[in-house]
């Protein structure tokens, strides 16, 4: 699979400009850098929330989880069954992420580490091509964390598909990736393939 270049500028400032490049199935590119180096432009752009300035940077079949998670007015439980009605895979991914014991809460009662984990959970119940994660830990404690990392590598072992993670954390990407893109002011200044 290839991406398309991508420029993307805001009030004549460049912000993003990207080569096209090569992302091969069942591995996952960390794609890592200072805030405001363009990472979640990038990712945004890549899952066709924001178009490029050539308009021709989305992916095709993307699941796309922000930065910030959003939980619709009603359970857990439903908040998950909103991306597929397979309720053994939905069982599953909550026990994985241990928040079976929250199902029949009001997802807007929960805290933000309980949210992200419902918004990754909700995001697996289909299988992509293609993954793109921004900062899916972040607001999580490091057990979630760990469980979190496990469960997305299974995931795109199982599904094969392309996953794209935005990390701020070196320690993450290296834990968790086949290969670090590393950006600053827009543009990859690294490619470091891991062992």
């Amino acid at each position: 699979m290839k991406t398309n270049a991508i420029r993307k500028t805001y009030k004549g400032r460049l912000v993003l400009d990207m080569p096209s490049l090569g992302l091969e199935g069942g591995k996952v590119y960390s794609v890592v850098g200072a805030n405001g180096s363009g990472k979640s432009t990038f990712a945004k752009i890549l899952a066709g929330i924001v178009d490029s300035d050539e308009g021709e940077g989305a992916l095709a079949d993307v699941g796309y989880m922000a930065q910030k998670s959003y939980a619709f007015n009603m359970s857990l439980e439903k908040n998950i069954l909103i991306n597929g009605d397979d309720k053994e895979r939905c069982k599953k991914l909550m026990e994985v992420l241990n928040i079976s014991h929250l199902a029949c809460n009001k997802a807007k009662t929960l805290s933000g580490g309980e949210t992200a984990k419902m918004a990754l959970a909700r995001i697996m119940m289909k299988d992509y091509k293609v993954l793109i994660l921004d900062e899916p830990t972040a607001a999580m404690d490091r057990e979630s964390v760990s469980l979190a990392e496990e469960l997305i590598k299974e995931y795109c072992k199982q599904t094969q598909c392309v996953t794209i993670l935005i990390t701020h954390s070196l320690e993450q990407a290296k834990r968790m990736s086949d290969e670090i893109i590393e950006i600053d002011y827009g543009k990859i200044i690294k490619r470091e393939v891991l062992e």
